[in-house]
């Protein structure tokens, strides 16, 4: 049995910029690490990619530039499971994305592109059941 791969693409008008945020939210229940989401720049790079490995438990975080992928940065925190529904969000602020899984913190991540404005596109590749896929422009608030 083969399974729908779905996919979300969004088109952000101006580029990301801090303050902008992903939230998804599903469920993964074929035990296959087919999730992930991906900002994508105007020339095609993907500028953060973000992906749960279900089989290593681990979230991975990356960024691919010319064609070249860069170093993995990998946190083991993972508060995902496999069959049970899940949310993550990533935010952004004016040096890193933000990952949560479940409202843990996951991953921090610094941007390597340069300017955010020139990531222009978001887009989840999934076989997961997506139930909500929102991006918004959020007030930055902090503490």
């Amino acid at each position: 049995m083969t399974l729908a791969h779905s996919q979300f693409e969004a088109f952000c008008a101006g580029g990301l910029a801090p303050g902008w945020s992903l939230l998804v939210q599903g469920q993964s229940d074929s035990g296959e690490d087919k999730f992930e989401i991906d900002f994508l720049s105007e020339a095609g790079d993907i500028a953060f990619h973000i992906k749960p490995r279900f089989s290593s438990a681990t979230m991975v975080g990356n960024t691919c530039q010319g064609g070249r992928w860069g170093e993995e940065e990998v946190s083991s925190v993972f508060p995902l499971a496999l069959g049970e529904p899940f949310e993550m969000e990533v935010s952004s602020d004016t040096e890193h994305f933000h990952v949560y899984a479940q409202e843990h913190k996951v991953l921090q991540f610094p941007h390597r592109q340069r300017p955010l404005a020139a990531i222009t596109r978001v887009r989840v590749l999934s076989d997961c059941r997506l139930a909500q896929v929102e991006l918004a422009k959020r007030g930055l608030s902090w503490g």
